[in-house]
């Protein structure tokens, strides 16, 4: 596997960690349940290995914008679906925006590993 894709696997799954984590950081009620708290507390520290995993390659700014941008995006998606929050208009262009400007990073930057 190419350096590159090793930074993109480690990112993906960061990404995907700290989603379940702020999915499980819900469900557990301010910390008062047990077993969702701790998942959650184990989530985010995988989150952030994977994430230093990535910056052998990525510049940290540049892995930060990706992993946050798409946090923000699949955990919006997550409350909207599993939770039932709302998303109006201007949260869905702000979500649109976020999602174009991970593309534009990841297809034009010079500063990415391709």
């Amino acid at each position: 596997m190419t350096p590159a894709l090793s930074a993109y696997a480690a990112l993906f799954t960061a990404i995907v960690l700290e989603v379940i984590g702020t999915t499980l950081l819900q469900k557990s009620a301010q910390f008062t349940r047990l077993w969702p708290t701790l998942g959650m507390a184990a989530c985010y520290l995988g989150a952030f290995w994977f994430l230093s995993l990535t910056l052998r390659t990525v510049p940290v700014g540049l892995a930060y914008a990706i992993w946050s941008g798409l946090g923000i995006v699949l955990i919006s998606l997550i409350g909207w679906r599993v939770f039932g929050q709302a998303l109006d208009p201007p949260a869905m262009i702000g979500i649109g925006l976020i999602i174009a400007g991970v593309v534009v990073i990841n297809l034009f930057s010079k500063s990415m590993p391709h």
